[in-house]
């Protein structure tokens, strides 16, 4: 009887030391900073994403969200993935810049002239993109085009010249994007996006460009009350994590994680198109004048952008990237699109 015995108890030492949970792989932890405010569409979204990862690896990937520039601005979350400190972030194209230069190309102003044209030329550089990404230590886990960019001050602009009284408000993230604003006769004030609103109010800050669903939800509009019509540029968002970090998550869970984030990203950018028309709306019912300049007055500020175009390509944005997307934007209109 002392075998059989003996031999049970070394099946059970057998089974609780390969089964007990310190013999699991530990569980990676991924911290995301994020500039987009609590209870935003976006931090929403995020939170639906990381919900989804937990479930999709069964706890072996844990997500924490640091939203609201909680986590610092883009180029400090940029700085902290690199130290560690974070796993990852939500970046706009002016984050990503941080990380590969090239994308800046997509924020050059009057550039794009419809959401189709802007996403044809997109998914054509954005192997581009993320392969320069990958190089540099990260990785791009989705896109996401989350509306446009308008100019809002607080008092009408409708040509270049105008926007020249007002001071704007800048990324500090960029000195020679600064530097390029101030070459164009422009007052700017640098600052973090937490700061726009309280630059708003004390006057620091008397013209601003956001997304029109943030100008609404955050009330910028409330002191900037007029809105110049055309779209300044498109807004790119993007989930980034260190390129280690998304190698330490077992290779059997990565499809799947990445099928959920392309979903999400889907999702929400329908969700902004909606809001933005909702948005803009809600805005002009409560005191919001959108000003239309005439076509002349449009000649002025493309050409007003184009001579900002000349100072960033080759320098800030490299050239041949910017070369691709003209050829990108050409091709697509070839096509008699518009």
């Amino acid at each position: 009887m002392k075998r059989p015995i003996t031999l049970i108890i070394a099946v059970y030492f057998l089974l609780t030391m390969f089964f007990s949970p310190s013999w699991l792989p530990a569980a990676v932890e991924i911290k995301i900073g994020s500039v987009a405010p609590e209870r935003s569409p976006w931090h929403t979204a995020l939170l639906k994403l990381a919900r989804d990862w937990e479930a999709i690896t069964a706890g072996q990937v844990r997500v924490r969200i640091y939203p609201g520039g909680i986590a610092g601005s883009e180029q400090d979350m940029v700085r902290k993935i690199r130290l560690g400190v974070l796993q990852g972030a939500v970046l706009t194209n002016m984050g990503m810049m941080q990380i590969e230069r090239s994308v800046l190309v997509l924020n050059l102003p009057f550039l794009f002239s419809s959401d189709e044209e802007f996403n044809y030329v997109f998914q054509r550089l954005r192997p581009i993109f993320e392969a320069r990404v990958e190089e540099s230590g990260f990785k791009v886990i989705h896109w996401t085009q989350s509306g446009w960019v308008y100019f809002f001050s607080k008092g009408p602009v409708l040509n270049p010249d105008d926007l020249k009284n007002f001071k704007v408000s800048i990324t500090k993230d960029d000195p020679e994007l600064e530097q390029v604003w101030k070459k164009m006769g422009y007052q700017v004030v640098p600052q973090d996006n937490k700061d726009v609103l309280i630059g708003l109010e004390s006057g620091l800050v008397s013209a601003v460009y956001l997304p029109a669903v943030l100008a609404a939800s955050g009330q910028y509009f409330a002191i900037a009350r007029h809105m110049l019509a055309p779209k300044l540029s498109p807004l790119v968002g993007s989930l980034v994590l260190s390129r280690k970090t998304w190698e330490q998550i077992p290779g059997n869970y990565r499809p799947a994680l990445l099928e959920a984030a392309d979903r999400q990203a889907l999702n929400l950018a329908a969700e902004i198109m909606t809001l933005e028309e909702e948005a803009i709306k809600a805005m002009k019912e409560h005191g919001l004048v959108i000003n239309s300049p005439s076509d002349s007055q449009m000649s002025q500020w493309r050409e007003a952008a184009s001579r900002a175009i000349e100072s960033l390509v080759g320098r800030t944005i490299p050239e041949d990237i910017y070369q691709k997307t003209m050829d990108f934007i050409r091709e697509y209109r070839a096509k008699g699109n518009r």
